[in-house]
C-alpha cells in the first residue's frame, strides 16, 4: 500500500522490450536501499523490483502487456522521470490517502493554469471504467495524492502548490498528456454497492 507521497524522482536509463513487456532501469536517490522483491510505485504503478545495482544507484522493473496498455508507462523514454514511492512502512504517518498502486484508467490533461503561484491542472476520464470524483475527495494522478476540486462527470481539476510541482513530475504535463488515474478505493466501493444495490 502507498499514500500518494512522492519521494523522489526517478530517471529512466533504459527500457528494454521482453516479448509483450518493458524492463525499465531507473536511476533514484533511494535504489541503495532497495531489495529484489520490494515493491515500489512507478507514475502510481506498483512494480516489483527486479534487480539492484548499487554501484550505479540503479534498480530494474518489468511492466507486463496488461499494465502496458491501462497505463501510461508503455509511453516512457529513455531520459523521462517517473514519480516514485516505496511501499508506506506499518510505523508510517499516512500523510496523503490508500493509494493501492493498481491504476483505474488513463486520463488525458485538458488545461493547466497558472495562478499566481500555483496551478490548476484539469484532466478528462471515462467515467464508465470505474471513474468517479467528488469536491474535495482525494484522487491520485502519476502517483500523486491531491484533492479534487471542480468535480465534474467526465473530468476535475486539482491545484498544485510549488512544492509539488517541483518535486515530481507534474511540472512536466502540459495540455494533451496522459496520465495514470487512481480513484479513491473507499468511493470505488460505495459505487459498487450502490451499483449491485439498484442493478
Amino acid at each position: 500500500m502507498f499514500t500518494g507521497i512522492i519521494e523522489t524522482l526517478g530517471r529512466v536509463i533504459s527500457v528494454e522490450a521482453l516479448q509483450g513487456n518493458l524492463r525499465f532501469k531507473i536511476e533514484a536517490n533511494f535504489a541503495n536501499d532497495l531489495r529484489p522483491d520490494e515493491s515500489v510505485s512507478h507514475n502510481g504503478v506498483c512494480l516489483t523490483v527486479t534487480n539492484v545495482n548499487r554501484q550505479n544507484n540503479t534498480f530494474d522493473v518489468t511492466a507486463i502487456e496488461e499494465t502496458l496498455n491501462k497505463t501510461n508507462l508503455g509511453t516512457l523514454k529513455q531520459g523521462d522521470f517517473v514519480n516514485l514511492e516505496r511501499a508506506m512502512p506499518a510505523s508510517g504517518r499516512f500523510d496523503g490517502h490508500i493509494v493501492q498502486g493498481h491504476v483505474d484508467q488513463t486520463g488525458i490533461c485538458q488545461e493547466v493554469l497558472n495562478h499566481n503561484g500555483s496551478w490548476l491542472y484539469t484532466f478528462e476520464f471515462d467515467p464508465s471504467k470505474n471513474g468517479i470524483v467528488v469536491e474535495k475527495g482525494s484522487i491520485c494522478v502519476n502517483g500523486i495524492s491531491l484533492t479534487v476540486v471542480n468535480a465534474g462527470k467526465s473530468s476535475f481539476s486539482v491545484a498544485i502548490i510549488p512544492y509539488t510541482f517541483e518535486h515530481t513530475n507534474i511540472k512536466f504535463v502540459e495540455k494533451g498528456a496522459i496520465v495514470n488515474l487512481e480513484f479513491d478505493i473507499l468511493g470505488k466501493y460505495i459505487q459498487k454497492i450502490l451499483a449491485d444495490r439498484f442493478s
